[in-house]
């Protein structure tokens, strides 16, 4: 939204009303220099001395929100002047800045981002936007939305990877990334009973927790800093990735920040082996392709309570539904999906959602239960279904289930395809599983 503010009085107060938490006021009309002036310059200066000589000011929120302190940085020549000042300060100060020296600012509040433009004429142009982090209620009326990882405390982890700022500021073009990491930790958040009664029954030893395909493991800090950090759970978690370089870059991270039961290991996930005794969760996020596969299937394999998998790289089926398309052990099928896997877009898509589907009725067949939910925004991100299984049934119970269901079956061979996590689970029990082809 773009309005026009008669008077810069008026322009401060909204500004204000916006409860900005940083912002940079640019570009000065004069700048007033020593040559220019007698008077001495000191911290203790006046606003309207430091902000006429100043040739950009910085603000930011510091202390407790409840305290309201917004410190102003004064860029003067080759120093800097920081003053801390009370929310009517600060708005005096922007008085002053757009008054008389200041044509230019950038703010990022609470409610709103806010830019100002100030023409040679006087005219006064604000530009707002809400803030994505406002969520509608009933009444029409706007509430903060409360983060896992509140902005404004700056946390280690999120300052190094550079979304947030060493004040806790979020960095906006980080924003996106910043609101992930906080929408999987509300999937945490929904598990925790689950995790907290598991805590309670190894009766004080760590919970143990195995992330297959970690990558730059922004996530799976995430998930020790909310679990330990936060939820004072006792955990050991251990990063899988086959890159030696990221994984002695996350190692160091993980010692540099005092994660004493964060460590990472390069290794495969179809060969990994548990050797610390029993894993309490599996996290597989955007493992390429079978990988997921191979990480659900070890999950499975070892009892895991607990699975969270975001899939990516669905390429396995899709190749078998091309070949397979006129070579049907169903042929009234044939005709019914030709119109979908006839363009490569729509047949990739399809596979994919297949893919998971299967995924999900064999692991509902060996005893959890299933929720395929949005990870994020499809805006942001094709590969955004979570996985999300809860072991109901003991050990014992799932491996009697000796084949497949009929109605994954039935999907199953719809289609004449062999999704890898069947035969992981299956194809040792002698179960009714097509051969692969080679």
């Amino acid at each position: 939204m773009t309005t026009h503010p008669e008077s810069a009085v008026q322009l401060a107060a909204e500004i204000t009303a916006s409860a900005i938490t940083a912002g940079t006021i640019s570009a000065p009309r004069k700048m007033l220099t020593n040559k220019d002036t007698a008077l001495p310059l000191t911290a203790d200066s006046s606003l309207e001395t430091l902000a006429s000589r100043a040739k950009k000011i910085r603000i930011r929120q510091i202390g407790s929100s409840g305290q309201t302190h917004i410190q102003a940085e004064f860029f003067i020549e080759q120093q800097t002047f920081h003053r801390n000042l009370s929310t009517k300060e600060m708005q005096n100060l922007l008085e002053l800045c757009f008054s008389s020296h200041f044509t230019r600012g950038e703010f990022t509040g609470t409610k709103a981002t806010l830019s100002v433009m100030i023409s040679k004429r006087g005219t006064i142009t604000l530009c707002s936007k809400e803030t994505a982090d406002t969520e509608q209620i009933i009444g029409g009326h706007d509430r903060l939305k409360q983060r896992l990882i509140p902005e404004g405390t700056p946390i280690p982890f999120l300052v190094n990877l550079g979304i947030m700022t060493a004040e806790g500021t979020v960095v906006r073009a980080k924003y996106a990334k910043y609101r992930q990491i906080n929408r999987y930790l509300e999937f945490i958040q929904d598990i925790l009973p689950q995790l907290e009664a598991r805590a309670r029954e190894k009766n004080g030893q760590p919970l143990r927790i195995v992330d297959f395909g970690c990558g730059k493991s922004y996530l799976t800090f995430a998930l020790y800093h909310y679990l330990s950090t936060v939820k004072k759970i006792p955990v050991i978690i251990t990063g899988l990735d086959l890159k030696q370089d990221v994984i002695e870059h996350c190692s160091l991270l993980a010692r540099q920040y005092g994660y004493a039961g964060l460590s990472f290991s390069v290794g495969d996930i179809a060969h990994y082996t548990a050797e610390l005794g029993g894993i309490d969760m599996v996290v597989s996020l955007h493992a390429c392709d079978t990988a997921t596969d191979y990480a659900l299937a070890q999950a499975v394999q070892w009892n895991t309570p607990i699975i969270f998998a975001v899939p990516c790289c669905q390429h396995e089926l899709n190749s078998q539904l091309d070949k397979n398309t006129t070579d049907r052990k169903q042929p009234n099928t044939k005709d019914l999906f030709e119109p979908l896997l006839r363009h490569g877009l729509m047949r990739e898509r399809f596979a994919a959602l297949l893919t998971d589907t299967l995924r999900a009725e064999l692991l509902e067949n060996a005893g959890y239960r299933v929720q395929l939910v949005e990870f994020i925004d499809m805006s942001h991100t094709p590969k955004n279904i979570l996985i999300r299984a809860i072991r109901e049934s003991s050990r014992e119970e799932s491996t009697n289930v000796k084949t497949p269901s009929q109605a994954y079956r039935a999907l199953r061979d719809a289609f004449s395809i062999t999704p890898t996590l069947e035969t992981e689970l299956f194809a040792s029990a002698g179960a009714d599983t097509p051969p692969r082809d080679s």
